[in-house]
């Protein structure tokens, strides 16, 4: 995961995440095309979280 200064999350490591799915047997094409959007709705969910207390900075 990436955060920023602030303590903002602002998206993965796709790197890590595309090495990620090539140990588990996924295609990385795939995984290059599904994890943005995936990515997308964390990085908006954990900010509402962390914005409104429910979340931690450091908890993340």
């Amino acid at each position: 995961m990436r955060v920023a200064p602030s303590g903002g999350i602002i998206g993965w490591d796709m790197g890590a995440a595309l090495a990620l799915a090539r140990a588990l047997g996924i295609s990385c094409v795939v995984a290059a095309e599904l994890l943005p959007s995936l990515e997308a709705v964390m990085v908006a969910r954990l900010n509402e979280q962390i914005a409104s207390g429910d979340l931690e900075r450091g908890d993340v």
